[in-house]
């Protein structure tokens, strides 16, 4: 296959490369402030959509909403997001959300259902948003800084991954926290993913280590046992994702060239 970007590669680092959840294209964006749409052909040359030019905004990080009609963009060193809106063709600024005090909003998660928009603060702050109104739902405060968090398939909890390696989990519906747990061995947490099938979790540590959790355990054991620890990474980890049917696990470190491992 041609590089999907081949029409418009970016001038600078790419940061996001995703999939729509249903048509057949690719977007990619990155820190020369682009978000840029491709459609997906077999073997032939991959034509560009469309480009957005953010001014002054290097991407940090971009998603499509779960509906597929909008791309969430934040950047490296704003407090602000974008919404871009495919089907109006619009670009719209979300410059403060109220009650949400922070320099800079950099990651954030989007939950399976398309309700919600969880932001990672500092201090151990997640704001919960509303993904319709882009309102704060609620603030959610783990012990340390969080570092990395991730929905469960049917958008009922929220796993939050610390700096100081536990695992907060919690009610998204009441927003109180359920249970938390040590991951093991973990110096500072960095990722985290939860299969599609709601079967395991696996956080991914600084030291490389990526552990794998059955999630029925996890909600009930403070020092839970790996069902699997995956040592193949000898940078941190900081890429974990299942695919949808929960048969494979892919680690990944950005530290390092080729640092991709199927599990």
């Amino acid at each position: 296959c041609l590089p999907a970007n081949q029409e418009r590669f970016a001038s600078g680092k790419l940061v996001t490369v995703q999939f729509h959840p249903s048509a057949q294209v690719v977007m990619t964006a990155g820190h020369d402030r682009s978000v840029s749409l491709f459609q997906v052909k077999n073997f032939s040359l991959n034509p560009k959509i469309q480009s957005i030019y953010l001014e002054s905004f290097p991407i940090y990080k971009a998603h499509f909403s779960v509906d597929g009609e909008q791309v969430i963009a934040t950047g490296t060193h704003h407090s602000m997001f974008f919404v871009y809106d495919m089907m109006a063709g619009s670009i719209i600024p979300i410059p403060k959300v109220r009650g949400v005090e922070e320099k800079f909003l950099r990651n954030f998660e989007l939950s399976p259902d398309g309700s919600f928009m969880l932001l990672t603060g500092t201090s151990g702050y997640l704001h919960l948003l509303s993904m319709k109104t882009k309102e704060l739902i609620s603030t959610m405060k783990v012990n340390g800084r969080c570092t990395a968090s991730a929905f469960t398939p049917d958008s009922s909890k929220i796993y939050s991954y610390s700096k100081e390696g536990e695992v907060f989990i919690w009610d998204v519906r009441s927003r109180k926290c359920l249970h938390k747990f040590e991951d093991e061995g973990s110096l500072e947490g960095k990722c985290i993913a939860v299969s599609k099938n709601n079967q395991y979790v696996a956080c991914g540590s600084s030291s490389g280590v990526v552990n794998l959790y059955a999630t029925d355990v996890c909600l009930e054991e403070n020092r839970p046992k790996p069902v699997k620890a995956i040592m193949n990474l000898v940078t941190s980890a900081t890429c974990v994702t299942f695919n949808p049917t929960t048969e494979i696990l892919a680690v990944a470190s950005r530290d390092t060239d080729e640092a991709v491992k199927l599990v």
